[in-house]
């Protein structure tokens, strides 16, 4: 059973002046709330599809930020990104760009799946990013479309925004 996840236009409105990231992110963190900051199956479930979607790409971003792709993996999150419909997802929102790349770092990850979620020790995690240096490219490609893909996914979320929240008329809450 999804829950409701309610915010109000004047929290939206004062996300929205600072940035695309920041609208987002205000979705992403009453997401994070709604799930007590546990990514699991049962709590997936209390999200509806549009709101995974938009949470996933969070979960994207900051993994493939802060490591690229191989952490991403490493973490644990390939299975969330790459075998749920989330390119798909990327690809109606408008975001073909992302889309595509997410597609080809399935490529890889479906051919190396086994040795990218294989358990290592954290002296050996080094190794494991130069073991996987087809993902190179595609972490920068990632950063040069991060803030056109962001702008993108938050039009789509502005114009459908019933699809991710229910929006109250008033004060923060």
């Amino acid at each position: 059973m999804t829950c409701d996840i309610l915010l109000t236009d004047e929290e939206l409105r004062l996300s929205s002046q600072s940035g695309s990231w920041d609208f987002l992110h205000t979705f992403i963190l009453a997401y994070q709330n709604a799930i007590d900051n546990e990514l699991t199956i049962e709590n997936m479930n209390k999200l509806n599809g549009w709101q995974n979607v938009l949470m996933a790409f969070g979960v994207f971003r900051s993994e493939v930020r802060s490591g690229g792709f191989v952490q991403l993996i490493y973490n644990g999150y390939g299975p969330y990104i790459f075998e749920n419909p989330f390119a798909s997802a990327l690809r109606k929102m408008g975001a073909q760009k992302l889309s595509k790349l997410i597609y080809k770092a399935k490529r890889i990850y479906d051919v190396r799946k086994k040795d990218l979620e294989m358990e290592v020790e954290e002296e050996e995690l080094c190794e494991i990013y130069s073991n996987f240096e087809e993902f190179d490219p595609l972490d920068d490609l990632y950063i040069e479309i991060e803030q056109e893909s962001i702008d993108i996914i938050a039009q789509y979320v502005d114009e459908h925004i019933n699809y991710f929240a229910s929006v109250l008329k008033g004060p923060s809450l």
